[in-house]
């Protein structure tokens, strides 16, 4: 019995370690930042019901181990049982750590909502996802996926071309800084009165208990 403790206790402390209650200082300037309208605003369009009580905010890179993870698993019973009916809706922000590649498909990803397409293109690149820094973001791969979600290919391409969405990107990777995100995947979960960061591709658990506190 005792040996079963020992083997429980780490694995507790690794999960109250990534998931953490975050009441962020009441200063002036964070009162500004941390309303609800702020930490939306520019990134990708609301999943879900836009009145929905709880936003679940993600801060992801499309090369990104964990966030592959999480959306390949958690996330697909949060849509289900969360998202879909009108509990809780979501909004995702770019956070590119892994460099270049990972810029390039966060660009992409809005260039495709520009016809309308940002969470089918967005899912394709999850589905597609083929590690982190290993070459599969390429132009002929952005334009697979373009293909497979029905997008306009010259309008997708010039978009990129004159990347178009690189200084939103580059200003959502800074705001996240700014939050104190260091990592991907990362989500500030809030209502408007109470805000809680989940840290990593935590459990489901985490999640559940997350929207009880909320």
């Amino acid at each position: 019995m005792k040996q079963i403790y020992l083997l429980i206790i780490p694995v507790i402390i690794g999960i109250i370690a990534g998931s953490f209650m975050a009441f962020y200082p009441e200063s002036e300037k964070n009162s500004e930042i941390l309303t609800k309208t702020k930490l939306i605003q520019n990134g990708s369009p609301i999943l879900g019901d836009p009145s929905a009580t709880i936003t679940i905010l993600e801060w992801g890179d499309y090369q990104c181990t964990f966030c592959f993870r999480f959306h390949d698993t958690t996330l697909k019973t949060i849509e289900r049982d969360f998202i879909k009916t009108g509990k809780v809706n979501m909004v995702f922000k770019d956070f590119p750590l892994n460099g270049p590649d990972s810029l390039l498909a966060a660009e992409a990803s809005y260039c495709a909502e520009d016809q309308g397409k940002y969470w089918e293109y967005h899912d394709e690149l999850y589905k597609n996802w083929g590690g982190e820094n290993t070459g599969w973001i390429t132009r002929w791969s952005l334009n697979a996926f373009g293909t497979t979600v029905g997008l306009n290919l010259d309008k997708f391409n010039q978009c990129l071309d004159d990347h178009k969405y690189q200084d939103k990107v580059n200003l959502l990777y800074q705001f996240g800084k700014d939050l104190g995100i260091d990592a991907t995947p990362s989500f500030l979960i809030f209502t408007g009165e109470k805000i809680i960061k989940i840290r990593g591709n935590q459990p489901l658990e985490a999640f559940l208990k997350t929207f009880d506190e909320l």
